[in-house]
């Protein structure tokens, strides 16, 4: 069975092993794969895997071979499902695999608003604190987290990890999410407008859908505190960038964390990088080495349980 890898540098930039997918038949893997290459590429494969790649209708049409497509993460926009179902073929997904690596993202954005470790260590490598009179100094105000609300948009599993550290760190929890919610934690279901209204920090962790997408925007900031921060490790489109950057050069909100934008790499006319007191990681919150090699696990796994004719994290 050939097997191919279109976009695996992402997934395995050297650091771990394809032995695991490599066991299932032929292998060849690419870092990456432009478009007009694809199917060239695929060809004669029953097999293949994509990240970031597009596997589209007329791409499905050319590969007759083609009779699993795994997905290297959890959403799978990037692929014609409904087009892979009517040709037969399976596509498998990534679930709950970066769960915890990007909980931890999210509270490596709000404790920077925090304390902003890295500027004032900056301080100090640049001389500031030996030139000092006084043995204590600070850039911006530090702020303790105990005490202070937390709402979390959005409270599948990566919302649930967020609150959860949240009460380790003495937070008040409340969320908002599309269904009720029975969790078991310290947690407090309101409604979106609640929310906005009474955190201090937000972190977003829902999926984009047709109805949320842009729900970030001009007139819900302003329903934010001024001394409120927003973190987004969810899905860039979920926030009107424009909107954002507007908000934050005129003092609306606080700051902003951001892993994600719309489009990815950032565009140079983006207005996001430039404004004030906004932080962005170039979508890095999944990318831990531990997420990685569970993702790895289970893409073989997917693949061993459709050659087997029971897959498993079937999206179509």
């Amino acid at each position: 069975m050939k097997i191919v890898v279109l976009d695996g540098y992402t997934l395995n930039p050297g650091d771990l092993s394809w032995d695991a997918i490599k066991e299932s038949g032929k292998c060849e893997i690419y870092d990456r794969t432009p478009r007009e290459q694809v199917v060239e590429r695929a060809q004669k494969a029953t097999a293949i895997f994509t990240n970031k790649v597009i596997i589209d209708a007329w791409i499905i049409s050319q590969l007759p071979d083609l009779k699993f497509i795994g997905v290297l993460a959890t959403g799978y926009n990037v692929v014609d499902v409904d087009a892979a179902r009517k040709a037969g073929i399976v596509v498998s997904n990534i679930p709950a695999y970066s769960t915890e690596s990007v909980a931890q993202m999210v509270f490596a954005h709000i404790l920077h608003f925090t304390q902003s470790v890295a500027e004032h260590a900056e301080t100090v490598s640049n001389g500031k604190w030996a030139d000092s009179i006084d043995f204590s100094y600070w850039i911006r105000p530090q702020i303790e987290l105990a005490g202070k609300t937390l709402g979390i948009i959005g409270f599948g599993q990566i919302g649930q990890a967020v609150a959860r550290i949240g009460l380790a760190f003495g937070m008040k929890i409340i969320f908002n999410n599309r269904s009720k919610k029975e969790t078991g934690l310290e947690a407090r279901q309101v409604d979106l407008d609640t929310l906005l209204e009474d955190s201090d920090f937000i972190s977003i962790n829902c999926p984009l859908t047709d109805d949320n997408k842009g729900f970030i925007n001009r007139e819900s900031l302003k329903k934010m505190k001024k001394t409120a921060f927003l973190v987004n490790t969810g899905r860039g489109p979920l926030i009107n960038e424009q909107d954002l950057a507007d908000a934050l050069n005129n003092g609306v909100i606080a700051g902003a964390g951001l892993d994600v934008l719309s489009v990815e790499p950032a565009t140079k006319d983006n207005p996001l990088p430039k404004a004030r007191n906004c932080y962005i990681t170039p979508h890095i919150a999944w990318a831990t080495f531990e997420a990685r090699e569970r993702l790895m696990e289970i893409a073989a796994n997917n693949l061993k349980a459709f050659i087997k004719g029971s897959p498993i994290n079937v999206v179509n």
